[in-house]
């Protein structure tokens, strides 16, 4: 299902955007210092060596070859002192520009780990990757080169421009006839080239999540035929990225060609008026060779920022949309000031008139009015049809969401007056879908508690009947499981999650259909794990086969998002109405 874009706020008309990534530059300052002396230093250096040119230059008629050879030394020095600084400057820039991007990879992935599921429902996460990724490499380009680039050739027109003036005030006086022609494409086609700019980051965004989305559900697109299609919706926005690229590489090369005309255009017609004035003797060649040489300089540079011009306007881009997601609101905010679970802790669940539409489908409650308490070491089973609402009280007592009326606590305490952190410390899972990471077994089971030690994570996965499976892969617990663990069976998965949980040893478990992908052999031994851990622990279990839940202290039936009954399976077998019916459906195939 396709997800709405990122909520965007209104877009800067200015590369001023750029200064959101000032608070990752700020702590490195002296880097920035360094790099500033360096650039500076080859600023000055370029522009004093057409002084000595021109000495040279003027030098040759009068025979002093003495002389001649001082200027040919002071040419050779400054030269040494341009290469010098330019390999500090690049050095100490190409430094600061890896060491910030690193920070602003890290305080993206750090912010979008804390986010809660909820953000998730409105951005896929090849969009957030493509963040993490593409932009800050246009970041990286930008502070490791461009910036101090642009930096250097704003000093070398400066600095030109008054060397130019002091050598021929009437030709610096034609020179800058030419600027206001220069500068007007600049602005007009760079606030095209910014929009554009933006345009094809959204898109590469687009085409990343696209990618993602397909890569990682390869198994469904293929087992349903449905690579053509697939290759067909990427392949179209891929297409539009393309084209959006297309357009901005027209419209910068476009503008650099105008800005290059008309530049070096205007150098050559001040050149030829001081060629005349060479000849009528008003200046001398070396003045002139001078002049010819900065006003080189300058319009190389002014051609040079036309440039770099359009590389800024991407970068603000992508600075902008890495700072909005830096920024970005959590839908589940922690608590200003944060109440700590009283010590011991005891595992008490409630749910106080929780009423709760997912975000996703607003106008569906997939919980109304619901109430209940589950006392700490009581085990109470969520039984009811699909979609009526048990695996969203998992989600809200995970606080992966919160609820638009009513209130959960855990030990008396509201979730949303704790961190997350603190609550979640108690409480282990087992999900619907377990998660298998790219890890070894070992490495899998460890993810629940990650301080265990090998012989207790082998003790979990005996108690979740996982340890004869296990121990049969090529390298056992070292066994590398894949991405997604797709080495495994369903059921493998299910017993490697439920290990997980054990491993965890919380005060409070919650499992999700967590036997729902075993054979019957392996149902009967990890119920009796789960049972054995279950002693003197909270736990709340989410089941469709009722046979698991057969023991539970207590068992809610849930009807279209409402509490329909609770009460023992005996109890509620005997009351008759929708678990009894399910009963009989599950139990005696639908006989009487």
């Amino acid at each position: 299902m396709a997800k709405e874009p990122l909520p965007q706020r209104a877009t800067s008309k200015k590369v001023g955007n750029l200064a959101g990534l000032w608070p990752f530059i700020r702590p490195y300052r002296v880097m920035v210092v360094m790099a500033a002396v360096a650039l500076v230093t080859t600023s000055t250096v370029s522009l004093v060596l057409p002084l000595a040119v021109r000495r040279v230059v003027d030098s040759f008629g009068v025979g002093d070859f003495r002389l001649l050879d001082k200027y040919f030394g002071a040419a050779i020095l400054l030269a040494l002192l341009l290469a010098l600084g330019t390999g500090v400057r690049y050095y100490f820039v190409t430094r600061l520009g890896e060491r910030v991007v690193t920070d602003i990879r890290a305080a993206l992935f750090n912010r979008v780990m804390g986010l809660s599921p909820a953000f998730f429902e409105k951005i896929m996460t090849g969009e957030v990757l493509s963040r993490i990724t593409t932009d800050t490499t246009l970041i990286l380009s930008v502070i490791g080169s461009s910036i101090s680039v642009a930096l250097r050739n704003m000093l070398t027109v400066l600095g030109g421009m008054v060397l130019m003036g002091l050598t021929s005030a009437k030709l610096t006086g034609l020179v800058l006839l030419i600027v206001p022609a220069v500068v007007i494409p600049i602005v007009t086609l760079g606030r095209r080239l910014r929009t554009l700019s933006r345009d094809n980051q959204d898109l590469i965004a687009q085409s990343s999540g696209k990618a993602s989305e397909a890569l990682s559900a390869v198994q469904t697109v293929q087992a349903f035929t449905h690579e053509g299609l697939t290759r067909a919706e990427f392949g179209a926005v891929n297409e539009k990225s393309f084209d959006s690229a297309r357009a901005r590489i027209k419209t910068r090369a476009i503008m650099t060609m105008i800005v290059i005309f008309l530049v070096f255009a205007g150098v050559v017609g001040v050149l030829w008026i001081g060629a005349r004035d060479v000849r009528d003797g008003t200046m001398t060649g070396g003045q002139l060779v001078q002049f010819v040489i900065y006003a080189v300089l300058v319009s190389g540079a002014v051609g040079s920022l036309s440039e770099i011009w359009g590389e800024l306007q991407r970068a603000a881009g992508a600075t902008e949309r890495l700072v909005e997601m830096i920024n970005a609101d959590d839908p589940l905010p922690e608590a200003a000031h944060p109440i700590a679970l009283p010590a011991p802790v005891r595992g008490e669940v409630t749910l106080d008139n929780v009423h709760f539409q997912y975000p996703a489908r607003p106008d569906r409650s997939a919980l109304d009015g619901v109430s209940l308490t589950v006392k700490a070491g009581e085990t109470v089973a969520l039984v009811g049809p699909s979609g009526a609402g048990k695996t969203t009280v998992l989600q809200l007592l995970m606080r992966f969401y919160d609820p638009q009326e009513g209130a959960l606590r855990f030990d008396g305490i509201d979730l949303r007056d704790m961190t997350r952190q603190e609550f979640r410390a108690h409480m282990a899972l087992v999900p619907q879908d377990p998660v298998i990471f790219a890890g070894s077994a070992l490495e899998n089971i460890r993810f629940g508690r990650p301080d265990a030690t090998e012989a207790e994570v082998i003790e979990a996965a005996r108690a979740a009947a996982a340890d004869a499976f296990i121990t049969a892969l090529p390298q056992g617990y070292a066994t590398y499981l894949g991405e997604r663990g797709v080495m495994l069976s369903g059921g493998q998965k299910q017993r490697i999650a439920i290990a997980r949980a054990i491993l965890r040893d919380a005060r409070v478990l919650l499992l999700d259909e967590a036997t729902s992908a075993l054979d019957a052999e392996s149902e009967r031994l990890v119920q009796a794990a789960v049972e054995r851990l279950a002693e003197g622990r909270t736990m709340i279990v989410v089941a469709h086969r009722l046979a698991t839940v057969k023991r539970a202290d207590r068992i809610v039936v849930f009807e279209n998002g409402r509490i329909a009954a609770i009460g023992t399976h005996d109890a509620l077998v005997a009351e008759g109405g929708l678990y009894a019916r399910l009963a009989r459906l599950q139990f005696t195939d639908g006989a009487v």
